[in-house]
């Protein structure tokens, strides 16, 4: 028996010295992994060095966890969901305007509800700056969080709402579902300087887009999938109408829209005021989506939920981009192949939007001790 103790011990050794290598090189993230979206680590969707920042983001990550309320307030996202969905049925346009919400309080120094706080002496508000001018949704927001007050006060960040409902608004326009980690706390300040500065304009070239999304860790491959989103919803005519007849100061249209593609924007928007239409009237990257009753057309004018997406990036393949930003992806090599991709591949632009949203929905998040849970999702606590 005891010669063969010792190359038993050196086995064992051996096995617990694979184990621990194997363990040491294991990712530490709590994202949960999900079939359908597992071909491509979320860590690892941008290319490019890691900035110290990243790290940072990633470390809050980390502590959001996969149905986080499960125990404090386990029908959380169930009651998210069904405002949602009688939302759906009574108000369908503020669909798309939840899911850009959801975009400009993210991109904005992180998901932390900035977005949805009232003026106050101390606080100068992201929804007063004039590229927010014609943001909708806050009822919406506010009458989710009045529910899951009356369920478990004080337990559902105003941010997780934010980003939750925007997941569902995807859902029911015909986009894919994707799981979202939550624990996000809201914070109690607000950046109207920072939105005017840091969101793109509707006018503004490939250039200035693409610095734009990657100064938040944005690669180019996910900016063109997020503009995706850009198929639904509402514009105002007024944010492109310089395209239709007075592009660049030159008197005439933008030579790169498809000529029968400008007589239908012509028709629906007329040249009264055209000239004098102000390229920084708007600085926001997301479609103006606007429900003010003025001069605006349907960005998806066949209204087919099936086709999320796919017909923005076949307009563009078409120069029936309505955006002058829109249509820049056709500029550039990378953004040009991904708008071929995405127009030609609906499981591939789904796959992708969904990885997108989950980055998007994770920017510079604030978790335990961090950011606090409002009682009102427009007052600091």
């Amino acid at each position: 028996m005891t010669p063969l103790i010792l190359p038993k011990l050196t086995l064992m050794f051996l096995v617990l010295s694979l184990l621990l290598s194997f363990d040491q090189h294991k990712p530490t993230t709590t994202t949960t992994t999900f079939n359908f979206i597992n071909t491509i680590p979320i860590h690892s969707f941008s290319s490019g060095s890691v900035s110290l920042s990243a790290i940072n983001n990633h470390y809050s990550q980390s502590l959001l966890q996969y149905d986080f309320y499960r125990d404090s307030c386990p029908h959380a996202e169930r009651i998210v969901r069904s405002t949602i969905h009688r939302l759906h049925k009574t108000t369908p346009s503020l669909i798309p305007a939840l899911i850009r919400l959801a975009f400009r309080d993210c991109f904005i120094q992180g998901c932390d509800a900035s977005i949805l706080l009232d003026d106050d002496i101390y606080i100068d508000p992201e929804k007063e700056s004039p590229p927010n001018g014609n943001l909708k949704g806050f009822d919406v927001i506010d009458t989710i969080k009045s529910n899951l007050e009356e369920a478990c006060p004080g337990i559902v960040s105003c941010a997780d709402i934010v980003v939750l409902a925007a997941r569902d608004c995807v859902v029911l326009a015909g986009g894919p579902f994707y799981p979202l980690n939550t624990g996000r706390r809201d914070g109690s300040n607000s950046f109207a300087d920072i939105v005017t500065d840091e969101l793109p304009s509707p006018y503004a070239d490939l250039s200035q887009i693409i610095a734009s999304f990657k100064s938040r860790g944005f690669d180019e491959r996910e900016m063109v999938t997020l503009l995706g989103a850009h198929n639904i919803g509402v514009i105002n005519c007024k944010f492109f109408k310089n395209r239709l007849y007075n592009f660049s100061g030159t008197n005439e249209p933008d030579p790169s829209l498809d000529p029968e593609f400008l007589n239908v924007l012509r028709s629906r928007c007329n040249e009264v005021d055209a000239l004098s239409t102000s390229t920084s009237a708007y600085t926001s990257h997301t479609s103006p989506s606007s429900l003010i009753k003025e001069q605006e057309i349907t960005m998806d004018s066949e209204k087919s939920v099936s086709n999320f997406g796919m017909l923005y990036y076949r307009s563009l393949l078409q120069g029936k981009g309505v955006l002058y930003a829109d249509q820049q992806l056709m500029e550039g090599e990378k953004t040009k192949y991904w708008v071929h991709k995405y127009a030609s591949n609906p499981s591939l632009f789904h796959q992708d939007f969904a990885m997108a949203m989950m980055k998007l929905s994770d920017l510079q998040v604030l978790t335990m001790p961090m950011g606090q849970i409002r009682r009102t999702c427009s007052k600091v606590a």
